[in-house]
């Protein structure tokens, strides 16, 4: 691929840290409008039939767009997921696609395995207690939590993110980890502490289920009634993958129909949660603003990998990770 060195044009269309926004204008032109606001729609939109580069996140790019983007070389995402852009346009067109995995691996895992802690031993729950002034007693069965160590831990999806999940599991809280992936992988744990199972076997024996798999046409809707009456009774679910994955009204009935003994959701159908959803105010789902990788630490290595990935392209050189279209 020949290094480019003229300026070109690129497209900001979600707010990056300073320091990042400074290394894009060094070497090119930049339009910074995000089409979620109102009174930048329209920038947005004109600006698609200048721009060579493309960065941004959280905004869902559809085949239109890129039609009206005639000399788009780059679109450069700042997430691992990829559920948001058109894959087939973006191959047809020749258009490369970054995205930033590996930079937050571990921050996803360590939240993923506080929602674990945080809904079998109720800590929000507890914290609402003392909050609003009902802790007038010693506390009893009532507000007992269940004991985590020890339990099965059930990992669909079993790439970075599920295996830093499930050290944590394993060598940290004595936890036998099943897990369920596409494709064969190893465990990357000793000999004993973690089997590949599949997706039935996972749900019939997991005490706590963590959804870390993609957004694909195959996994939209996975967990359903079906898979529901699967799970082991008193099991608790955790999505950190996709709102989509999980059929919610199926998640609700398995709620209240005792099936579940608890949820943590860090991700919905419709985001940001809309304020009438039943899943809002449940007595038993931990809701989280889809905040997996919202650390400074991480936020601010994602940023500085999609401009990387974004910079390398429009040199002529190869990123540091482009998704596979192929």
């Amino acid at each position: 691929m020949p290094v480019q060195t003229s300026r070109q044009t690129v497209l900001v269309y979600r707010a990056l840290p300073e320091p990042q926004l400074a290394r894009i204008q060094a070497e090119h032109e930049v339009i910074q409008a995000d089409p979620r606001r109102e009174d930048e729609r329209e920038a947005f939109f004109q600006a698609l039939g200048r721009v060579q580069g493309m960065i941004g996140s959280s905004v869902r790019l559809d085949a239109a767009m890129l039609d009206r983007a005639p000399d788009l070389r780059v679109v450069s995402s700042i997430s691992v997921g990829v559920d948001a852009y058109p894959l087939d346009a973006l191959r047809e067109r020749g258009i490369v696609l970054c995205h930033t995995p590996d930079v937050l691996t571990e921050s996803v895992a360590d939240l993923l395995f506080g929602m674990v802690l945080a809904t079998s031993r109720r800590l929000c729950d507890m914290a609402n207690l003392v909050r609003e002034g009902r802790w007038l007693h010693n506390v009893g069965p009532a507000e007992y939590g269940w004991d985590v160590n020890g339990k099965t831990l059930g990992i669909v999806g079993y790439g970075r993110i599920g295996q830093a999940l499930a050290r944590r599991a394993a060598l940290g809280f004595n936890m036998p980890v099943v897990y369920h992936s596409r494709r064969p992988v190893d465990s990357g744990l000793p000999d004993g502490k973690a089997r590949a199972v599949g997706l039935d076997t996972l749900l019939e024996t997991a005490d706590f289920i963590v959804l870390v798999l993609p957004l694909t046409e195959s996994t939209r809707g996975l967990i359903g009634p079906q898979a529901f009456a699967r799970m082991k009774p008193g099991a608790i679910l955790i999505n950190g993958a996709r709102g989509p994955i999980v059929q919610e009204r199926a998640l609700l009935d398995a709620l209240e129909g005792g099936r579940l003994r608890g949820a943590g959701l860090d991700v919905f159908d419709v985001e940001p949660l809309p304020l009438d959803s039943p899943l809002r105010g449940h007595p038993r789902i931990l809701a989280l603003p889809h905040i997996g990788s919202a650390t400074h630490e991480t936020r601010t290595a994602m940023a500085a990998m999609a401009v990387d990935n974004l910079l390398m392209v429009l040199r002529g050189e190869a990123p540091r990770a482009a998704y596979p279209l192929a």
